[in-house]
């Protein structure tokens, strides 16, 4: 709701100060100043301004005589000796300025507010985040603040057709969404989705950054776990995505993209792929993908083949556990599934300094005591520690949550109705996999479902970089 300014400049003075509560908020400061020998105030939040930049504009208009001053807000902006200032009549909108770091400034006799954007939050060097690592490739990654990471995309791609959309939701917290695609190669029924839902949202507040967000945007099916959503932090991933005609989502806050649309062979895509030639790149996405398969089918199928030994091939007797099972195999691993998520709290709340003889101990521990105790086998622990090593050949924590989930399924229903619980299992898992949708509403095993052979030869091998068109 638009909320005019006053004619008079002791009521739109009076009115500000009070929506920005200067007398009880000791962070954000107002000034009288003389501006033209005519009485001004500014508004600003300690700590958002750049206070060099803010010192020479304040010498220019406190230096400004009568003579020299303009008659309205619009001929003083013309004069300002900046690149980013804005005018506005609307209350709303000059509080909301403000709070985000924004200088404004009010002049008697004017019936616009002068907002100048010399805004500056505080942030960290934008180096390689800890998680997308590449062994070749920018060493470079995003930040909390927006406007770097736009810049970041901007430094990659060079075009006209680069759209870098501003969007705001959350009542309380009006936290800035940017909408980054390519206007020439984005599905544009797709994006006005998007932006519909963005623009719709009602929420005090994105307190959870991106996963709120994403909550807003995908509210349907919850109790299937395959993630909707791939995450990067890496800048030059999300200009690739770009540039594919997919559409990246940067929130204020939020050291990483949101990339959609996004289907199950998306998620195992990685940027070492790309830095690395056709060949090797093939390989490591390919050797991913089975890597994954494997995650869920491996422990499910040793614990059937346990139940029906006889099933065992001669060639493969070795795989038999030999020592005397003490606990039951499910239990095993159930309680290994539940210690590996311990351990790896445990590691994320560890202080950098102790990881290390911490680690040493908890694998000294968890792997050769607690065989000679009796409490596990030697055989559960190979497969678990696979497991638990495997889930990060993937860059995606949802998506390997999501496979234990199934994979605990799977383990419950073996353990109880032994090959038809397997059979169950494997199907509910696939079904889950062919059941779910992504953002757009396209199949999650697309190119698959619908099949095409172009788009799936590309989500499984590594092509060379195409030629452009002249």
């Amino acid at each position: 709701m638009v909320i005019p300014m006053y004619q008079e400049f002791e009521e739109n003075k009076k009115y500000i100060s009070e929506l920005l509560h200067t007398n009880e908020c000791f962070d954000i400061v107002s000034r009288d100043v003389l501006i033209g020998e005519k009485n001004a105030i500014f508004y600003f939040v300690d700590g958002f301004c750049k206070d060099d930049l803010m010192q020479k504009l304040l010498q220019f208009l406190m230096g400004l005589k009568a003579a020299d001053m303009p008659q309205n807000a619009k001929g003083l902006n013309q004069l300002m000796p900046y690149v980013e200032v804005d005018l506005t009549k609307d209350f709303n909108e000059i509080t909301k300025n403000v709070l985000c770091g924004v200088f404004a400034v009010l002049i008697e006799g004017f019936d616009e507010c002068i907002l100048i954007d010399s805004r500056t939050y505080p942030a960290r060097g934008v180096s390689e985040p800890e998680k997308d690592k590449v062994l070749r490739g920018s060493k470079d990654g995003f930040v909390e603040t927006i406007v770097f990471n736009t810049a970041l995309i901007r430094r990659r791609i060079r075009s006209t057709d680069l759209r870098m959309e501003m969007l705001s939701a959350g009542k309380a917290s009006k936290t800035d969404i940017v909408l980054c695609y390519m206007d020439d190669r984005v599905d544009k029924e797709f994006l006005g989705k998007i932006r519909d839902r963005i623009n719709d949202i009602k929420v005090d507040a994105l307190t959870l950054n991106q996963e709120s967000l994403a909550e807003c945007l995908f509210t349907s099916k919850w109790y299937n776990p395959f993630p909707k959503f791939k995450y990067t932090e890496r800048p030059d991933a999300a200009a690739a995505q770009v540039l594919e005609g997919n559409i990246i989502i940067l929130v204020d806050n939020s050291p990483s993209a949101m990339i959609l649309p996004t289907s199950i062979l998306d998620m195992i895509q990685e940027a070492d792929d790309f830095y690395f030639p056709p060949l090797t790149g093939s390989y490591l996405r390919l050797s991913r993908f089975l890597i994954l398969i494997l995650t869920y089918f491996i422990t499910p199928t040793f614990l059937l083949l346990m139940q029906n030994p006889d099933w065992i091939p001669p060639a493969f007797d070795f795989i038999v556990v030999k020592e005397d099972i003490n606990v039951p195999l499910i239990w095993q691993f159930l309680i290994l599934e539940l210690a590996i998520d311990g351990l790896r709290l445990a590691a994320v709340n560890t202080p950098n300094m102790l990881s290390t003889p911490l680690s040493v101990m908890a694998a000294l521990i968890l792997g050769e005591f607690s065989v000679k105790s009796g409490w596990f086998n030697a055989e559960v622990m190979l497969y678990m520690a696979f497991v638990a090593i495997a889930n990060y050949t993937h860059p995606s924590y949802e998506l390997g949550y999501a496979i234990k989930f199934f994979r605990l399924i799977n383990l419950i229903l073996t353990a109880l109705f032994q090959f038809w619980g397997y059979l169950a299992g494997v199907i509910l898992f696939f079904a889950a996999i062919v059941t779910n949708k992504m953002v757009s509403g396209q199949s999650y095993l697309y190119p698959l479902i619908p099949f095409s052979y172009q788009k799936l030869s590309h989500a499984l091998f590594r092509h060379r970089l195409p030629k452009s068109a002249e």
